[in-house]
């Protein structure tokens, strides 16, 4: 009876000491995820409400607008220009890289010889620096003199095609658009990839059995049970346009171009400042404002994602 008494007892003592431990590890982790994380959402939510001139201005200069922020932000062409062309990027730029690397996963699950070589090399672009991608693709493709297409048009005899000013007012943003796309493939490639190689075999072969070709089989088969993957893929997509910036820049340097302006390009003036004319006042109220658009959109696309691409009912 004693040492049943005591063995509770100590085992009390234990798990006072224990959650006491618990605490010791995980409040430093916590006090660091509110302080980088937690914080500065809450912050930029409220800040979003004011006109602040300098983001570093005290609490006390701010301005009260309520919805202010939002309204003048609608009622900007500019803006509303941005989020046409973010909205392009990610419609069209989203049916071509998913389509393509889609394709790709495809033929490189099929059983190629060199795969991994194949992989790496279509996955290169992600591994090299954004600015020198686009340099890249400004420098020696797009370049009307010598450039890559300029060049290739004129071996074959199609001046019209060669004359094609890629980086002018009209076709500028569609040079954005190929380039971004084509180093973003091999990122959604693996994705796929990943996805492909955990659909059992069983199913092609008792789907070959009853009569399937390959292209039935890709699309009652494969495609179904990639439904989840597809959903990442969308959402990995929505968030990295969101956060679409380096590009538009690099192709549009000096002022933010309505070709190729972007929603954190707006941002990036209207917290700054424009570098060559004062085209838009500092309001560091207005750029938090931007963020939390940009924010409110990616979780509008992440619950409808996840609505309509449902996989509950998938088994592998």
């Amino acid at each position: 009876m004693y040492i049943k008494q005591w063995s509770v007892s100590e085992g009390k003592i234990f798990m006072k000491r224990n959650k006491s431990m618990i605490l010791a590890f995980t409040l430093p982790g916590t006090l660091l995820f509110f302080g980088v994380f937690v914080y500065p959402i809450i912050r930029t939510v409220i800040m979003s409400f004011f006109r602040i001139v300098e983001i570093t201005d005290p609490v006390n200069k701010w301005e009260f607008r309520g919805f202010g922020n939002y309204l003048d932000l609608f009622n900007t062409p500019l803006f509303r220009q941005s989020l046409v062309n973010i909205g392009k990027i990610w419609t069209i730029g989203g049916i071509i890289t998913l389509a393509i690397s889609l394709m790709l996963a495809i033929i490189l699950t099929s059983g190629i010889r060199g795969k991994a070589f194949f992989q790496a090399a279509i996955y290169l672009p992600n591994v090299i620096s954004a600015v020198a991608m686009a340099t890249m693709w400004i420098q020696y493709v797009f370049n009307s003199s010598y450039g890559f297409l300029t060049t290739f048009f004129r071996m074959l005899g199609l001046e019209s095609l060669a004359k094609i000013q890629w980086l002018d007012e009209e076709h500028k943003f569609w040079a954005l658009l190929i380039s971004y796309c084509f180093g973003m493939i091999g990122h959604h490639m693996l994705i796929w990839i990943s996805g492909i190689e955990r659909i059992s075999k069983e199913y092609y072969e008792a789907s070959g059995i009853d009569g399937a070709n390959k292209v039935q089989q890709f699309f009652h088969v494969t495609l179904p049970l990639l439904r989840g993957i597809l959903r990442t893929n969308i959402i990995m997509w929505s968030i990295r346009i969101a956060g679409f910036f380096i590009w538009s820049q690099l192709f549009s340097p000096l002022t933010a171009d309505t070709s190729t302006v972007v929603p954190m390009v707006y941002m990036y003036t209207k917290v700054f400042g424009a570098e060559t004319a004062d085209i838009i006042s500092r309001d560091a109220g207005a750029g938090a404002a931007i963020g939390i658009i940009l924010c409110v959109l990616v979780l509008l696309i992440f619950k409808i994602s996840n609505k309509v691409l449902k996989d509950d009912d998938l088994e592998f």
